[in-house]
């Protein structure tokens, strides 16, 4: 393969890099992530974000008279700005869409998957929700309070994906081998070059296939986001469930005796209380919890789950190895190629 070539099916491949998702394959783009990352831009985006959530945070807590308003809107503005952060400076945007496209794509066969651990999880709540402590300690926190509570079961659940899902992406480079590599590029830019590397015997591109740093968090990335939507749709389903079963069965007068007082109720439905939508939120911020820690701990559920996620990423791991191969060869026919 001429030069020119080489450099065709390179550039070709940074594209499909980001079609699929794959932003931190491409050098460029990391090295644009790099200096985002570096403390000369990022102390400032820092310093600015902590004076607006705490202005924020503060003021609102002020005029609607509730202390518990603080911390809540600091924290939903801090995570706001480092989601924008993210998808803006940090180029993880294309990343994002590939995921959530993939989610809603497949939602035929990823829902009745996670849909596994609902029976028992509802079983489990349903008892909360008729339980009178419950009611109790969920109509006396303002909307600060539940706001923060739902916040640390999210920010939770988040932590424990990101401690978990590096694991699984792990074991996707542990056996590269020249047919693995052959069937990763099947259908890609760097098809014909993966044949011509593998048949030469002065090449290894093997040897590139194990994933580290940003391209690594990349992959992590994207099982992140598909693992999140899927347990969001369904807590979104528990807060609907809850809503229904609770306006059909919880008059008035039982949230009443429960709570000590006479419950809020909505004008044209008289059993959708305030206190009602309170314990629903509670409840399906617990649930969203719960299924993140119960899907990804599911032996089964991690066996389908990750069975269909499984060749995608082995074809990124492959196509990375030959891109890097190929780049490599450019670099010593050419001169160095950019980091």
């Amino acid at each position: 393969m001429s030069q020119t070539s080489r450099t065709d099916a390179l550039t070709a491949t940074d594209a499909w890099f980001l079609r699929n998702g794959l932003s931190y394959f491409v050098p460029e783009r990391r090295a644009a992530v790099r200096r985002a990352l570096q403390p000369r831009r990022l102390v400032p985006f820092v310093a600015v974000t902590v004076l607006v959530a705490a202005a924020a945070g503060i003021g609102l807590a002020l005029f609607a008279e509730s202390r518990s308003l603080a911390p809540s809107v600091m924290l939903t503005v801090a995570i706001v700005a480092a989601l924008w952060y993210g998808l803006t400076a940090l180029n993880a945007r294309p990343i994002v869409t590939w995921a959530l496209s993939q989610t809603f794509g497949s939602l035929r066969v990823l829902l009745p998957m996670m849909s596994r651990a609902l029976p028992l999880l509802l079983l489990f709540i349903t008892f909360l929700f008729i339980n009178a402590e419950v009611w109790q300690v969920t109509s006396r926190q303002d909307g600060g309070e539940l706001w923060l509570v739902a916040l640390l079961f999210s920010v939770l659940a988040v932590a424990f994906l990101f401690v978990r899902l590096p694991e699984e992406v792990d074991r996707t480079d542990d056996h590269v081998d020249d047919a693995f590599l052959l069937e990763a590029c099947a259908g890609t830019p760097l098809e014909q070059s993966c044949r011509e590397l593998v048949d030469d015997p002065e090449s290894d591109p093997a040897a590139y296939a194990q994933v580290t740093g940003y391209e690594f968090g990349n992959l992590v990335l994207v099982l992140v986001v598909i693992q999140v939507v899927q347990v969001l749709l369904l807590a979104v389903t528990v807060f609907l469930f809850f809503l229904v079963f609770g306006g059909l069965i919880m008059t008035n007068d039982v949230v009443e005796s429960w709570i000590g007082e006479g419950p809020h109720a909505w004008r044209y439905l008289p059993n959708l209380t305030v206190e009602l939508v309170q314990v629903s939120i509670f409840l399906a911020a617990f649930s969203g919890l719960y299924l993140t820690v119960s899907t990804v701990t599911d032996e089964t559920y991690r066996a389908q789950f990750f069975s269909r996620l499984q060749q995608q990423m082995e074809r990124a791991v492959g196509v990375r190895a030959v891109y890097l191969a190929l780049r490599d060869r450019e670099g010593r026919t050419s001169g160095p190629a950019p980091s």
